[in-house]
């Protein structure tokens, strides 16, 4: 109950300086943009790389992925399932990512533990 008021009191004092709270999430997205993460589905067949502020950046697919593409239909939709589960699983962990990044500030200015403080530093 005294950390949560600790918090608040903490936020009240940052909200009063708001460019520090702006600085924040500045460092917020510049870290983002410059983070890389993978996403991987079929055993590797189908890969995306996606940056901390989840946007995709590639996708790959394997030499024998892209044969069988080639060979018939069904192929092609196992094809588009996997670039699909690759991206998503990409931009799951750029949310990780992103969540790791505003923890990590928020414990730098002393907010670590209030809900909601990710839309604030984003």
């Amino acid at each position: 109950m005294f950390d949560n008021f600790k918090a608040m009191g903490a936020l009240a004092g940052l909200m009063k300086n708001k460019e520090k709270l702006r600085e924040a999430g500045e460092r917020v997205r510049a870290k983002m943009e410059t983070t890389r993460v993978i996403g991987e589905a079929g055993a590797g067949a189908a890969r995306a790389v996606a940056t901390g502020s989840m946007r995709i950046l590639e996708v790959e697919l394997t030499s024998g992925l892209i044969v069988g593409m080639a060979a018939d239909e069904k192929t092609r939709a196992l094809a588009g399932n996997l670039i699909a589960e690759a991206c998503n699983e990409a931009i799951r962990r750029a949310q990780i990512a992103m969540k790791e990044a505003v923890d990590e500030e928020a414990k730098a200015l002393g907010l670590d533990g209030i809900p909601g403080l990710e839309n604030l530093l984003q």
